[in-house]
């Protein structure tokens, strides 16, 4: 089992990062403020203006530790990494299957849809009692609809263009009612519909962090195995990005990114005021609440869930590189299909 290293997250402006001997050492005006063996770091991630030392920067990457650099909302800038690593052999197969991706964006688009249904079915378990019996019916109606949509995907043999109106299909049902799942009564922090680049509300600017920090996970699952992160299957080859890590963390992110939101957002660990609007209408986390964020995602990627092809408990955390090692199995051939992650 591949041990869940570190990610540091340095977001105080001005910050600098820099080696001592075999140690990060972040300093802000000069004063250490961090110190952490670098064989403990997968990742840096540096939020807005950090100054990195070339110094740290050569280490890094000779100890195959990626550094990514995000404008402060946590749009991604930059990503220093060092040579490509990988068999070859794996790569040319993951080509080929680029050609021919039906069944793999099938398995891609039922693990989305039925981990989008199990956050609408918790949350009626969670809050049904305290809902108005609209709200209820709203969220069993998508429930309903979402199982369907999930088993056409997976039981026909539909073109992939077909796989993919399944999937913007389920994601338009899944965000219609995913402001029934927001208890906290703060006029402000309610869901309209998705915006991005830039996001026009708190709900917007929160899932737009988090899934970039998710990106940023699983595009070096994709890497640590051998793949090439930029050619996918459900996503479409672009210049500039990473097609298959958003493969990956589709799947992924009804459960690790959205649910984290609506936890904090419930639990009221934010609130309207954490948030910054500029001129633009750009909506941001502000500093204070960026950390809020950081430090739940920590938390959420060390709880433990039973991994249900593995059959074996493992950190959330390490689900992304679990998930990249059993695509580079079924593109080897030694399995016969991609196995999703489905939670429960």
């Amino acid at each position: 089992m591949r041990k869940l290293l570190n990610t540091v997250y340095v977001t105080t402006e001005g910050a600098a990062l820099r080696k001592d001997g075999e140690n990060l050492v972040a300093e802000v005006e000069g004063q250490e403020r961090a110190r952490v063996p670098l064989h403990m770091l997968a990742s840096v991630v540096a939020f807005g203006p950090i100054l990195v030392s070339p110094a740290l920067v050569a280490a890094c990457a000779s100890a195959g530790i990626s550094i990514a650099l995000m404008e402060r909302n946590g749009r991604f800038q930059a990503r220093i990494e060092g040579p490509t690593t990988g068999n070859v052999l794996l790569r040319r197969a993951q080509y080929r299957a680029s050609d021919r991706p039906e069944g793999i964006v099938r398995s891609l688009v039922a693990g989305k849809v039925a981990n989008q249904r199990s956050v609408l079915m918790r949350a009626l378990r969670d809050y049904g009692q305290d809902m108005s019996a609209d709200d209820r019916a709203a969220i069993a109606a998508a429930v309903e609809r979402l199982a369907h949509i999930m088993r056409r995907a997976e039981l026909a043999d539909e073109e992939v263009d077909r796989l993919r109106g399944s999937e913007g299909e389920a994601a338009n049902l899944y965000f219609s009612v995913f402001d029934h799942l927001i208890r906290a009564p703060d006029a402000a922090m309610r869901w309209t519909a998705r915006s991005r680049r830039p996001p026009l509300d708190p709900v917007n600017a929160l899932l737009s962090f988090l899934y970039t920090l998710l990106a940023h996970d699983c595009r070096s699952a994709c890497e640590s195995v051998g793949l090439d992160p930029s050619v996918g299957f459900l996503h479409r080859d672009r210049p500039g990005r990473p097609s298959l890590a958003l493969d990956l963390m589709e799947e992924l992110r009804p459960v690790l990114a959205d649910r984290l939101a609506l936890s904090l957002i419930n639990r009221r660990q934010l609130r309207a005021r954490d948030f910054e609007t500029q001129e633009s209408g750009a909506v941001l986390l502000g500093e204070e609440a960026r950390r809020t964020v950081l430090a739940a995602w920590q938390e959420r990627k060390r709880e433990e869930r039973q991994h249900p092809f593995l059959e074996e408990k493992a950190p959330l955390g390490l689900v992304p590189y679990l998930q990249a090692q059993l695509l580079a199995r079924h593109l080897r051939g030694d399995l016969d299909a991609y196995p999703p992650w489905f939670w429960k």
